[in-house]
């Protein structure tokens, strides 16, 4: 199975990657705004998205914006904001209907672009900021969100993990921004930020669906000209040699039990190393049938969940699972033991067979969608390192026993971290 073929162009001030395709009966276009990680600007970058796409100076309300798009046969428009290793990522998302199955004259792309400009170029404004109430109303609900992740005590687990284990990395920083940066921000000064964003952010926009380079290329000439951009200097990820594992217990008021793991794999997206990592992760946690499950859930019944999934652009490992407070011991030296299980050859050719195919399947499902795919193609921009996907599958494929054996033994303990409930007399 071969990708879509991908064009790349170098634009004024961004990279035009077009994979035209027959698979869809719409045009996706995502656009993707990438700068290095910093605790600085982390909370300015995760509350641009959601005033960025509420109003605009030709759409001037939420209700406004939303009829525009509905005009254009429902065209949807969504924004995110994630890490990416060590760098932040901002994305937004244009699903349009392809003008080859509508009678209109009048180009739907064509305008779904100009609303697409209006979104990242031109929102609406008041003086030196942004729209007073849209500012108002965002800041707070991003607030309430930075607040609630305390309510979920598997995503708090998560956060406290890489608070412990990356507090001197720039991965460190949490993604949904900081309160104590919140509160204090001026709508004046996240317009400031945002013009500098647009100067110095790298940009890539990906366009898949039944298009042309041809036809493409004077649209967004006319509609996504960027000033000379001064792209901000690549991350360097920083790769930590383990000295020694750390152990955390911290305490909330809570019954369940969540204990999260952090491991180093020291292996990168698109490195030779990164396929067996795939796999290694297939049998030791990522799948249903993998070590964790079948041991920790299933044969000793010790937690509600286990799993485990790595960051492929920060060579990062992580196992989470739900436990009895009172197994804490008993599952962390299972959930251990299945690692070194690993690493002393305790699984079957049959094993690497399956997580090989539950791989490649799980591919095959996510570039079957086309954000999916663009997000695999990014993945690959970001890392400097372009493959086919047929290459990719059969590199997969060449993974053996013995490599998935090297990996393990590869992959470093740095963090155990228990959140636990309060003990007897605690308040």
């Amino acid at each position: 199975m071969k990708t879509a073929k991908q064009y790349t162009e170098e634009q004024q001030g961004y990279r035009l990657h077009v994979l035209p395709t027959n698979k869809y009966k719409t045009v996706s276009i995502v656009v993707k705004w990438k700068a290095p990680l910093e605790k600085e600007t982390i909370t300015r970058r995760a509350l641009l998205p959601s005033i960025m796409e509420k109003a605009t100076e030709n759409f001037p309300s939420a209700r406004k914006l939303q009829g525009a798009l509905e005009d254009l046969y429902g065209t949807a428009l969504s924004a995110d904001a994630s890490k990416k290793g060590e760098n932040h990522v901002i994305t937004f998302r244009m699903e349009v209907v392809n003008d080859r199955y509508l009678k209109d004259e009048d180009s739907i792309l064509k305008k779904a672009l100009h609303i697409l400009n209006d979104v990242l170029f031109h929102p609406k404004s008041e003086g030196e900021g942004f729209s007073s109430s849209v500012f108002k109303r965002e800041k707070e609900t991003l607030a309430q969100r930075i607040r609630s992740i305390k309510d979920d005590k598997m995503s708090y687990a998560n956060t406290r993990l890489l608070d412990h284990m990356c507090s001197d990395e720039a991965y460190g920083v949490h993604a949904q921004g900081h309160l104590e940066d919140l509160e204090p921000l001026t709508n004046e000064e996240l317009y400031s930020y945002y013009k500098n964003m647009l100067q110095e952010d790298e940009l890539d926009v990906y366009v898949t669906g039944d298009v042309s380079r041809e036809e493409l290329l004077p649209l967004f000439n006319e509609y996504f000209v960027r000033s000379a951009a001064d792209p901000a200097p690549s991350t360097t990820v920083s790769d930590i040699q383990v000295e020694e594992p750390r152990e955390i217990i911290e305490r909330e008021e809570m019954s369940q039990g969540k204990l999260h793991i952090g491991f180093r794999t020291h292996t990168f997206f698109g490195e030779e190393d990164y396929y067996a990592l795939q796999v290694f992760n297939g049998i030791f946690g990522g799948f249903p049938s993998s070590k964790l499950f079948m041991n920790v859930r299933e044969k000793h019944s010790l937690a509600y969940y286990a799993a485990s999934r790595f960051e492929s652009h920060k060579g990062l490992m992580f196992v989470f699972s739900g436990i009895d407070p009172a197994d804490y011991d008993q599952a962390k030296t299972i959930i251990l033991d299945q690692k070194k299980a690993v690493e002393d050859g305790e699984f079957t050719d049959e094993d690497v067979e399956e997580a090989k195919q539950q791989i490649i399947h799980q591919l095959k499902e996510t570039m079957e969608h086309p954000y999916g795919l663009i997000e695999i193609l990014y993945h690959q921009q970001l890392s400097g390192r372009q493959i086919e996907a047929s290459e990719l599958f059969e590199r997969l494929e060449k993974v053996s026993h013995e490599d998935v054996v090297r990996i393990a033994k590869k992959v470093e303990l740095d963090t155990v971290y228990f959140l636990t409930s309060l003990e007897k007399g605690d308040a």
